[in-house]
């Protein structure tokens, strides 16, 4: 198995922290993530410890007192967490859009502003662009910001949000000109407080949403109620541009989303692999049954290329060129596999795979979050399938 998802070309820094982060996850995360995720519990000593190493603030630039790792190295790391626990690197993830963002896009005094205390991880992001009934159709947002003087009066309805009650701050799209099309959005920087109920004056997270997997962390509603916020939590300072800094995003999330599916997968063969050769019947393990054997060689096929289309994905991005589709193909692929990967880990269990005793349950209920994360399966194949036909 220590043949699988080798990365080739890494610096010594590098393979250190994907290796401390390999420990961390052993040790920290995956004896107590069945527990914390069966009582949908916030890991927040695993948090704390993510904090100490400096996850938060793995991407965000030196000058800011991050680690300023590439978007490969951030890939790897993610395999690592979502190998232990996907609902860990979702909260990472999500943080790291918005640092993301405002990094890439933000003024000189937004990045001074946030960037120091998010790479801290004493600011925690969270971004929100979906809306009920919008789905996957970002047009389509009501969510509407009106002009008033020197500030700006929200109201809308947001939903999904990952980090929706830790966070305090949010990277919130709404529309601007209603009429402009995808030039009428605008990405806001809302600050509020941590929690539930009114966190800001105008500014209600009403609950936590209840969901089959991906649990543990907090996924929320937003609710904007003539929320008053200044024109210069305007991410960029100009309004009209909040698409292109959402899909900017989006796109290396979905990179993160790949990295998730590979950890994830790569735990499910592994668990299979062990399951295999524990599990005896008619006299020898059934892993060294035919029908079982073939089993697990599609399995690794499937972990090692998933793994592989991150790699270059994640590589693209950081040489500075458009990764969209190499992101979708990325996503789409680790996605698609890691939910066969783990349905044939779960075959192999037979009927323990069923007993909530057994791991691989919990990674069954998980793995339907990655079809649908950071765009639908569907969504991926179309930006795909338009990328490739430019030319």
């Amino acid at each position: 198995m220590d043949r699988l998802q080798q990365t080739h070309g890494l610096t010594a820094e590098q393979r250190e922290i994907v290796a401390t982060v390999r420990t961390f996850a052993e040790r920290e995360i995956l004896p107590v993530a069945g527990d914390l995720e069966r009582a949908d519990a916030y890991p927040e000593q695993i948090v704390a410890g993510m904090r100490d190493l400096g996850l938060f603030g793995l991407m965000i630039g030196e000058e800011h007192g991050g680690l300023g790792a590439s978007l490969l190295t951030y890939a790897l790391v993610v395999e690592e967490l979502a190998r232990g626990w996907m609902s860990v690197s979702g909260i990472i993830n999500t943080h790291f859009i918005v640092a993301w963002m405002v990094a890439q896009h933000g003024t000189p005094a937004q990045r001074a502003h946030y960037l120091p205390r998010m790479a801290a991880g004493d600011v925690r992001g969270a971004f929100s662009m979906t809306e009920p009934g919008c789905g996957s159709d970002v047009a389509a947002i009501r969510t509407r910001a009106v002009r008033d003087g020197d500030a700006y009066v929200i109201d809308g309805q947001k939903t999904w949000l990952t980090n929706g009650a830790t966070s305090s701050l949010v990277a919130t799209l709404v529309k601007t000109d209603p009429d402009a099309g995808h030039r009428g959005m605008t990405t806001f920087l809302v600050d509020k407080t941590p929690g539930f109920g009114e966190v800001a004056p105008g500014l209600t997270v009403p609950g936590k949403l209840s969901k089959m997997g991906y649990r543990g962390i907090d996924t929320t509603e937003l609710v904007f109620d003539g929320y008053r916020i200044d024109a210069g939590q305007i991410l960029g300072g100009v309004p009209g541009r909040g698409f292109a800094h959402m899909m900017d995003g989006v796109e290396v999330g979905r990179v993160n989303v790949a990295a998730r599916a590979c950890g994830m997968a790569r735990r499910a063969y592994e668990l299979a692999v062990d399951y295999a050769r524990r599990r005896e019947t008619f006299g020898r393990p059934i892993a060294e049954h035919q029908a079982v054997l073939f089993r697990l060689a599609e399995m690794a096929t499937k972990v090692e290329a998933a793994h592989q289309m991150t790699v270059m994905a994640a590589r693209r991005k950081d040489s500075g060129e458009r990764n969209d589709l190499e992101a979708g193909m990325a996503k789409y692929l680790a996605g698609e596999y890691c939910k066969e990967v783990i349905e044939d880990a779960f075959r192999v269990h037979g009927g323990y795979g069923y007993s909530t005793e057994y791991e691989i349950e919990r990674l069954y209920r998980e793995a339907p979050m990655l079809l649908i994360g950071e765009g639908t399966a569907d969504i991926q194949k179309m930006i795909i399938g338009r990328r490739l036909l430019e030319g």
